[in-house]
């Protein structure tokens, strides 16, 4: 009888997995961590979303791409943390077809935050190293078209990595109550390519340039030589461009603290990915997207003056998407 009440399925003796065999304290103090940090993650970033999507003044190129990353940031918290709670903390119920819809979604959004990033970074690239061709060639139209591009190739890309899972749910089920996704080795290195390491060159030869660049330019403006009104104004817009250049690039590099170490596993071997160890990888992978809003806050002043008034109900107003919170 004890053999029985240790199954997810009892009723399926021979084919029913067991249950997590953590202790009932540790269960509840890690299901209560792991639900505050899904909770605030997506209060944080659904603040990031009204902000943005409300306000007139922060209908910039760069506040979209910060738009398009919190719509991901969010699904993460409503969607993924807390599958993810579910499949290490306690049996998998909701059927072979969920946990393919499962897995399916959760390859779409996370390469859509590393197509969001790349974007970010070719934007900030743009921004520095070109500034009198940036308006021109970064507009909102372009900016929105990229966006979708990178919603639309996601949605496309994972239907192609998790086709055999969608097309037979369960087949990769070594029993019923799990809920696993096996890629074989020639997609798994594809995958590898395309959301990993190309992805994190671009990046990284970007944000390069960007601060050679932007020390050169500090440089300048130290100098004595910008003496003109029309000087002095260039380099107050490029003194602006060089800080939020700083403040991406610490997205970046947070983003690559929590991105590396999943890959790094998955680089081991899939059959380490369902260990435990493997699942803590996978959820601070996740929990990026938690500290995403937090650097928003640290770093944007509109994010603490769009929060304020959000809090405040005060956006529920007449002419209040007009307000001047830069």
């Amino acid at each position: 009888m004890q053999v029985a009440n240790d199954l997810c399925f009892p009723h399926l003796f021979n084919s029913s997995c067991r249950k997590p065999t953590s202790s009932w304290n540790e269960t509840v103090l890690l299901h209560t961590i792991l639900s505050i940090i899904s909770l605030l993650t997506v209060a944080l970033n659904l603040l990031v979303i009204i902000s943005v999507s409300h306000f007139r003044k922060l209908h910039t190129p760069t506040n979209i791409l910060l738009l398009s990353l919190a719509v991901s940031d969010f699904l993460v918290g409503l969607l993924l943390m807390p599958g993810e709670i579910i499949r290490n903390t306690a049996c998998w119920f909701f059927g072979d077809l969920l946990c393919s819809l499962y897995n399916y979604v959760s390859y779409i959004i996370t390469s859509a935050s590393v197509g969001d990033m790349v974007l970010i970074s070719v934007d900030r690239y743009v921004a520095i190293c070109d500034p009198l061709h940036y308006a021109t060639l970064v507009t909102e139209r372009r900016v929105k078209a990229c966006v979708c591009l990178c919603w639309l190739g996601s949605v496309l890309y994972s239907s192609v990595v998790v086709k055999a899972d969608l097309t037979q749910p369960g087949q990769q089920h070594s029993c019923y109550g799990e809920c696993v996704i096996v890629v074989d080795y020639i997609l798994g290195t594809f995958d590898l390519l395309i959301t990993f390491i190309a992805p994190v060159t671009i990046i990284i030869v970007l944000y390069m340039r960007v601060f050679v660049v932007a020390v050169s330019q500090a440089r300048a403006m130290r100098s004595h030589i910008t003496a003109v009104a029309l000087q002095l104004s260039v380099a107050f817009t490029r003194k602006s461009e060089l800080k939020a250049a700083r403040t991406l690039g610490v997205l970046m590099v947070v983003f690559l603290i929590c991105f590396c170490p999943y890959y790094c596993v998955s680089l081991v071997g899939d059959n380490l990915l369902t260990d435990s160890y493997a699942s803590y990888v996978i959820f601070l992978f996740y929990f990026n997207s938690s500290l995403n809003p937090v650097i928003y806050a640290l770093f944007y002043p509109w994010f603490r003056k769009a929060v304020k008034l959000i809090v405040t109900f005060q956006i529920l107003q007449p002419g209040s998407r007009e307000a001047n919170i830069e």
